[in-house]
């Protein structure tokens, strides 16, 4: 049966529903089925924008509105621009090119870091939390809230999801580590500063969403930041 013959659902339940995908793509992710991620982002994303549109929602309200790609294509270029200047800059300068190593690249081979970069980073990291938190979530809480709570609530909620992929964080990043410690409690520090700094970084990319109205300008900011982190810290090892 077409979406369109069912009742329209509710805000509000809507709203209740995509967190609980999240929660449960969270620990399918972290916890039951971490092999899997690229399929669940895939399918996490869709039953997202499924229930958007279930709740009235369409292609402008998720960001994704054809009037609004191309403006959305130019802060895409412009960001990914910015962020590769300023990682050469860090890659060039011996204080901060330390920042760069991570164990869970190090072992991996030249085509191994291009899958990561060009597939697993866009697919299995920007698709999946774009789409939910600067697309569907922000775009629910925007129907309820001023843009500044929704952007504040989406971003906390960011921040939350990063609890169980941060938690090996401090032995993942040896420059963390180094700098807090290799115990428990220099382990919950390094989580807790994760969940802060994403949800802050949250608060950024729902900015550019509703600066520049598409959803293309977080998507390209967020995966410059990943991928070419990987990028950089492979070529510097």
């Amino acid at each position: 049966m077409p979406l369109a013959r069912f009742p329209r659902l509710p805000t509000r339940p809507a709203l209740a529903a995509a967190v609980a995908v999240l929660v449960s793509a969270n620990l399918l992710d972290n916890r039951w089925a971490g092999s899997w991620t690229l399929l669940t982002a895939v399918v996490v994303s869709a039953v997202l924008v499924g229930l958007l549109f279930w709740a009235g929602g369409n292609w402008l309200e998720l960001g994704l509105g054809r009037d609004t790609l191309g403006d959305g294509a130019r802060w895409a270029v412009t960001l990914i621009g910015i962020v590769a200047a300023v990682y050469l800059g860090g890659a060039l300068l011996p204080v901060t090119r330390g920042l760069f190593a991570d164990q869970r690249t190090d072992a991996l081979n030249g085509p191994e870091i291009a899958f990561k970069v060009l597939v697993a980073v866009p697919v299995g990291t920007v698709l999946l939390e774009e789409t939910a938190f600067r697309g569907v979530l922000f775009a629910l809480l925007r129907r309820l809230h001023t843009a500044t709570t929704a952007a504040v609530v989406s971003s906390v909620l960011f921040g939350l999801w990063h609890i169980l992929p941060s938690l090996n964080l401090d032995k993942d990043k040896p420059t963390l580590g180094s700098l807090f410690g290799h115990s428990v409690a220099g382990a919950v520090l390094v989580d807790i500063g994760a969940v802060l700094f994403t949800a802050v970084a949250g608060c950024l990319l729902c900015w550019l969403r509703d600066r520049s109205g598409s959803l293309l300008a977080p998507m390209a900011l967020h995966w410059a930041v990943n991928a070419l982190g990987y990028t950089v810290g492979f070529l510097l090892r």
